[in-house]
């Protein structure tokens, strides 16, 4: 894979726009470490799905994403979020040591679109491997800890975290609606964290509504 190559046009995907306002110049960090944080089994789900739509930008026309850890995805409804099953590749593993030696070997691999990582804790040294690893190849991973000891600091780029919401039917519609998810971005090198409440439909982010940008307190504007 790595004798492919990737091309290397200097160019943002687009499809960040409830986001981008948060970060510096306007722009989704491409080149970074996104950290995932969550404690409870829907906010690990609802997350496992908002990270799937985040890496489905990075992976269109024929890029290929890797996915270490336990498999807590079902394949055929990853094309829902915008990426087709055939563009991932699974690497499952439970053992800690296992997960961040894969995770950062393949963030060594410039072929690569993305990397995403389900693991439970993660320190400031193997999370600052992760990063000079990034920062090599360019590519961008996504670290998803779910019920971690503590949210201790690591030295990712963000930390998000993840709550879903009642879906969105549209025009009243009986039926399952739109996924939608509070999207509380707790902290953002030389950023704004933020929260937004977001709905995924039209193979894209859309803000359901206004959400306040005091993520300590989401519910002071919800009226």
């Amino acid at each position: 894979m790595q004798g492919l190559g990737k091309p290397s046009d200097g160019l943002v995907p687009k499809g960040f726009e409830p986001f981008n306002e948060a970060f510096p110049h306007g722009v989704f960090p491409k080149t970074a470490i996104h950290e995932f944080i969550s404690h409870e089994p829907h906010q690990a789900a609802a997350t496992s799905a908002f990270i799937t739509a985040l890496a489905g930008k990075f992976t269109k026309e024929n890029g290929v994403c890797l996915w270490v850890g336990n498999r807590n995805v079902y394949p055929p409804g990853l094309k829902h979020f915008g990426i087709n099953p055939d563009r991932i590749v699974f690497v499952n593993t439970s053992k800690l040591k296992d997960i961040l030696w894969t995770t950062e070997e393949a963030l060594k691999c410039d072929v690569l679109s993305a990397v995403v990582a389900d693991t439970k804790e993660l320190g400031f040294t193997e999370s600052r491997r992760l990063l000079l690893a990034m920062e090599r190849s360019g590519v961008t991973g996504f670290i998803h800890r779910h019920s971690p000891r503590t949210e201790n600091a690591v030295a990712c780029t963000t930390r998000w975290k993840i709550t879903p919401l009642p879906s969105f039917s549209p025009d009243g519609l009986p039926g399952i609606g739109y996924y939608c998810w509070e999207v509380q971005l707790l902290k953002v090198k030389n950023g704004k964290p933020k929260s937004w409440r977001i709905r995924w439909a039209d193979d894209g982010f859309q803000t359901l509504y206004d959400a306040p940008s005091n993520i300590q307190n989401p519910e002071k504007q919800a009226g």
